[in-house]
């Protein structure tokens, strides 16, 4: 990916992202409207960011992330929203830079798993989101580590720093 494609997608992206890390970790759950809205702008802005042969590659890697994810949903590993984020994101990564996209989402997963476990135990900040579902729960808000990796990927394609 170019990083003129990528500053075409980010500002799309970016509300998406906030708005599933958010719903996650208040509700624990990722809308199905957030996915397809997600999947929707790869369709439109896809078609102007990328060159069309890989535009329609890509496609595939809906189709492949979206089935694994539902093998790890049924064994239990991964949420359904997780799963079907996942797919949603899966386009908008060049699979040539899956050498940098798997070590950034193991940072980003530890580094969010960190600070949501810390944020939980700060009393100033947990009670300003007392109602977080997240709080109360042993699992973890994957839509925070999800969508953190697509963002930070996008801006280091950006920043031409792959």
């Amino acid at each position: 990916m170019t990083a003129a494609s990528a500053l075409w997608f980010l500002p799309f992206v970016l509300p998406i992202a906030i708005w599933v890390a958010w719903s996650d970790m208040k509700f624990m759950k990722i809308p199905n409207q957030s996915v397809m809205t997600l999947t929707l702008v790869f369709a439109v802005i896809g078609l102007i960011a990328l060159p069309f042969g890989e535009y329609v590659w890509r496609w595939s890697h809906l189709v492949i992330i979206l089935l694994a994810g539902f093998i790890a949903n049924a064994l239990r590993l991964v949420g359904a929203g997780d799963a079907k984020f996942a797919a949603a994101m899966a386009p908008f990564f060049a699979q040539s830079d899956i050498r940098l996209i798997l070590p950034l989402f193991a940072a980003i997963l530890l580094g969010a798993f960190a600070a949501h476990r810390l944020m939980k135990h700060l009393p100033v900040f947990r009670s300003s989101v007392a109602d977080w579902q997240s709080w109360q729960r042993d699992d973890f808000p994957m839509g925070l580590a999800l969508s953190g990796t697509l963002v930070f990927y996008l801006l280091l394609v950006a920043i031409k720093a792959v």
